[in-house]
This record gives C-alpha cells, sequence and structure tokens, in this order.
C-alpha cells in the first residue's frame, strides 16, 4: 500500500520498467495486430488503406526509388531487423550459445523438422492450385519475439537449458528464412545492381580487417548495397544480414569495447519497440467484413495455419524425439518430453516472419486472384501460442533451479 513518504512512479519510470519487462515486445506487437484488424475494419479502413498506399518518392539525381508506405516500411524499414538479426546470430556463433556445439546439434535438428513438415502439410492443402504454391514456406516460420515473450511469461518456472534450446532453435529458423528469401522469394535480376552489390563486400572485409571500429563507414556503405540491392531483384532485406556480418565483435580489450554489442544494444529497442510494431500494424490489417466460409477454408489459409500448428510441433518434437531416443543426442537438462513438446508448439507462432514472406509470396498474383493468408497466419500463431503456453505451464515444475550440468542421465528413457 502506497504511503505518503513513498512517491509514486513517475510515467517515465513506469515507461521504463514496462520497457524492460520482457513480455513487453511481444504484448506490443499483439496491441499492434490487433490495431490494424480494428482500423481494417471500421469505418476508418479506407484511411488505413490510403495510408499503406501513400506513394514515397525518393530521388538523387538519375537515382529515383519510388514505393507506396507499405513497401518503404516492407522493403526499408524491416533491413533494421534483418540487421540485429544477424548481429545475433554472428555474436551467438562467436562466442555465444551457438559457439558451443553441445548446443547446436538439437536446436538445428528441430529447426529442420520445423521448416520440412509445415512447408509440406501447405503444400499438402495446395497441390492444386499452382499460384498458391507459392506460399509454401510462411508456415516455416518462427517469431522468436513472440515465442520467447510467451515463455518469458512462465518466470523462473522455465530451465536455463529450454530457453537456450528455444533460442538457438529460432535462431536456425531465422537462418532457413533469410536462404529462403534469397533463393526463392526474388524478382528479375539486375546484372549491374549486383556488381554494385559485389564491390561493396570487399569494401566491407576491408574496414573489418583494418580494425575500423567507428559504425560510420559501415552504415554508409550498407546503404548503398541496401540500394542496389533493391534494385537488383534480390530482396534489400537480406542487406541487414550481410551487413551484420562484417561488423567487428572484439575491439579494444582494455575497455571491453565491442562495435557489435555497441550496435545490438543501441538498436534493440528501436526495432522490438517501433520496426516491428509498425511493421505489425502495416501488414496484420485482416478485413472481415464479407469474408465467406469458402474464403476461410481455402488451402491458404488451412494450410497455413495447420502447418504452424500442426506441422511445426509435429517437425520438431518428432525429429528431436527419434534422434534422442535412437541414441544419437541427448534431451537437454531439465526438459521433459511434455515440455520438449510445449516448446515445439511454442515455435508455431510464427507472426512477423511468416507476414513477411507472405507479404513477398503473393505481391505479383494475377488481377483478380487473393489469398487470406494473413488469416492462417493468425489462427496459426494463436493457437500454437496459447497451446504451447498452457502445455509448459502445466509440464514444469512451479520453479526451476538453475542447472550447469551437462545433461540428465535420464534422457533416454
Amino acid at each position: 500500500m502506497q504511503t505518503a513518504n513513498t512517491p509514486s512512479l513517475s510515467f517515465s519510470n513506469k515507461l521504463q520498467n514496462f520497457l524492460h519487462w520482457e513480455p513487453a515486445a511481444g504484448m506490443l506487437l499483439i496491441a499492434s495486430a490487433v490495431l490494424a484488424m480494428v482500423a481494417a475494419n471500421s469505418p476508418a479502413g479506407v484511411y488505413y488503406d490510403m495510408l499503406l498506399s501513400t506513394p514515397v518518392v525518393v530521388q538523387i539525381g538519375e537515382l529515383l526509388i519510388a514505393k507506396p508506405l507499405l513497401l518503404w516500411i516492407n522493403d526499408g524499414l524491416m533491413v533494421m531487423f534483418f540487421f540485429l538479426v544477424g548481429l545475433e546470430l554472428k555474436r551467438e556463433l562467436v562466442e555465444g550459445e551457438l559457439s558451443d556445439k553441445r548446443n547446436v546439434v538439437l536446436p538445428a535438428v528441430g529447426a529442420v523438422g520445423g521448416m520440412v513438415v509445415p512447408a509440406a502439410i501447405y503444400v499438402f492443402f495446395n497441390l492444386h492450385e499452382p499460384a498458391a504454391l507459392a506460399g509454401w514456406a510462411i508456415p516455416a516460420a518462427t517469431d522468436i519475439a513472440f515465442a520467447l515473450g510467451v515463455l518469458s511469461l512462465l518466470g523462473t518456472r522455465v530451465p536455463v537449458a529450454l530457453k537456450i534450446f528455444l533460442t538457438s532453435l529460432a535462431i536456425f529458423d531465422d537462418i532457413g528464412a533469410i536462404i529462403v528469401i534469397a533463393l526463392f522469394y526474388t524478382s528479375k535480376i539486375s546484372t549491374t545492381a549486383l556488381i554494385v552489390v559485389a564491390l561493396c563486400l570487399p569494401l566491407l572485409f576491408w574496414l573489418n580487417r583494418s580494425k575500423v571500429y567507428s559504425h560510420g563507414p559501415y552504415y554508409v556503405i550498407g546503404l548503398i548495397m541496401w540500394t542496389a540491392m533493391l534494385k537488383s531483384g534480390v530482396h534489400a532485406t537480406l542487406t541487414g544480414v550481410i551487413l551484420a556480418l562484417f561488423i567487428p565483435l572484439k575491439a579494444r580489450a582494455e575497455d571491453n569495447y565491442s562495435p557489435l554489442r555497441k550496435i545490438e544494444h543501441d538498436i534493440h529497442g528501436l526495432v522490438y519497440f517501433f520496426v516491428l510494431p509498425v511493421f505489425a500494424f502495416a501488414n496484420a490489417g485482416v478485413v472481415f467484413k464479407g469474408m465467406t466460409a469458402e474464403q476461410l477454408t481455402h488451402g491458404v489459409p488451412m494450410g497455413i495455419a495447420a502447418g504452424l500448428f500442426v506441422g511445426k510441433q509435429l517437425g520438431i518434437f518428432v525429429l528431436c524425439g527419434l534422434c534422442i531416443k535412437l541414441g544419437w543426442l541427448k534431451r537437454p537438462a531439465g526438459m521433459s518430453w511434455l515440455s520438449l513438446y510445449g516448446t515445439a508448439t511454442l515455435c508455431g507462432i510464427g507472426f512477423t516472419m511468416s507476414l513477411f514472406i507472405g507479404g513477398l509470396a503473393f505481391e505479383n498474383l494475377p488481377a483478380g486472384e487473393i489469398y487470406n493468408e494473413r488469416m492462417g497466419i493468425l489462427l496459426g500463431s494463436l493457437l500454437s501460442g496459447v497451446v504451447g503456453y498452457l502445455v509448459l505451464r502445466f509440464s514444469l515444475p512451479a520453479s526451476s533451479v538453475e542447472s550447469t550440468t551437462a545433461m540428465a542421465d535420464n534422457t533416454r528413457s
């Protein structure tokens, strides 16, 4: 109870407490998605569409970039998200959890199963419709922000090994999604633009090897590379990942300074509390008015929902379980079979990356052809999040003691 001598928290303090709360990013994403759906289905829907279709033009001499606001968000703003993913990936591979082979193999196996099985389920639902097959990769993605946000709701119940497993699996999932985007979701290739991209790479390598720790030169080359990538036909957001891999991780040992860690720290809040919510608001505006049962039960939304909710848990749990039962791998310490299943189910939250791939898959549909992929993403992600949370809440003890032992002896039972 607050007393006269206990000052109430100021708004800024409350805001800081919220931003440091683990589930905050996931909750803001949900709020942004709900706001988008409310806007799209209200009288303000026409203004919502007008906002996203607002033309934004940047021209410098002969160089012209003209896109609607929606594509500036998806092709431009989301570069920061992929840049952060690349920074986290490099750090984890060099000195983080993924630098220890014992923490790598099982999540990598799970990630493979968690991509292949959902994609196969989607294809099964859409074999009869060739145009719809372009969305095969939509249910193969995991939203790490949402998944970790839901996991954090369980607090101290969650053993460290389970957090490492989920984080590592989501990272491998991101790697797979990045490869899929690069290989399968590109338009007509411009050789000239790709040559410019290729010329940027040795410059970035030279900056790294010359121990240039100032961020500015990397950003300048990154901007040139993004522009060229945008014109090349290869999706421009991949620039973020490429640029991140050249940012030095270790610099001045005397003051423990790391350019990569500094940038990661600086942009983390911006990405999770601005970039992703803006992306969610721009892409989650599902219009329910006039939606028919035929549209809801179409192979695209049903294949995505089934892929995320059934395919993810099936692919991850079965493949990991098979490797454990055969004695090839061991179950992480503190993780029961039921908690492994709950974690696999949680990976079916595909929100951000699934929406992103969905936008790429169906951006060039024939006139009059519309697929309600966003409905399938929302349904599959919601089911996965709720069921995964309930399974973990039931399977995990009231509290978890952090263990540093290698693996439990009874993991093969």
